[in-house]
């Protein structure tokens, strides 16, 4: 049974989604860089555009800050602080205003009540703990296959591996909502004409396919343990 689960064909899922994963993100990087060496018409730093757009929705109690790395920028609602990495909040590129602009689409999900976004920060507790237990309680269920507990401890182990998965699913309309929403408030405030849209357009799109890859190489992840283990009862 043991050497069935390291040296088995369903590893090949495993590899298709290493590899989708991997896709995304040199795509991501490319794009990114590409369009950073492109500065916006307005002159305005991803900050700036940030505040701007922010006061355009009546959002005024989000605090921006600067944070370190690239492309680590993020949206709190539990302390409502949108950060900017290195590569946004100073620059003044059409990428990075692109990327402050979806931070600001996800503040503007939370000030209104997007039921989404709302569903996905409910689902954060549960996600992080099935990512952690999911991989620990399937190799004690395996250590423990050939007695009654086993299976039961597998399956448990399957169903926390779920709710990371679920997470992964419901993130994918809040991501392409924050992106959309990005894209018609720069249009009605001005910070955008067309020419940038479109390459701002080309930026966010490239990142949503970060969150797609995510999530199907966890359905694929999820796949190989039902095809591994599902309805081993009587094996």
């Amino acid at each position: 049974m043991l050497y069935g689960f390291y040296f088995d064909p369903t590893y090949i899922l495993v590899i298709i989604g290493v590899v989708l994963c991997l896709m995304a993100s040199a795509r991501v990087n490319s794009t990114f860089r590409k369009y950073s060496k492109v500065s916006s018409n307005s002159g305005m730093t991803g900050a700036q555009a940030a505040e701007r757009i922010l006061e355009s929705q009546g959002i005024y109690d989000v605090t921006i800050q600067h944070i370190g790395g690239e492309l680590t920028d993020n949206y709190n609602p539990k302390t409502k602080v949108l950060s900017l990495s290195d590569s946004t909040y100073g620059s003044t590129s059409v990428a990075a205003i692109g990327v402050a602009a979806h931070e600001c689409g996800h503040a503007m999900q939370h000030h209104r009540g997007y039921t989404p976004i709302a569903v996905r920060n409910a689902l954060v507790p549960f996600a992080n703990w099935g990512s952690r237990l999911s991989w620990l309680l399937i190799i004690i269920g395996i250590l423990f296959y050939g007695q009654g507990t086993g299976q039961t401890i597998i399956y448990i182990g399957i169903f926390a591996f779920s709710l990371a998965v679920l997470f992964q699913i419901v993130t994918l309309p809040v991501e392409f909502n924050a992106s959309n929403r990005a894209v018609r408030v720069l249009e009605n405030t001005g910070i955008f004409g067309s020419t940038e849209l479109k390459y701002t357009k080309k930026v966010l799109g490239a990142a949503a396919l970060t969150y797609v890859a995510a999530a199907a190489s966890s359905i694929l992840q999820l796949l190989r343990l039902v095809i591994l283990f599902g309805g081993r009862d009587n094996d």
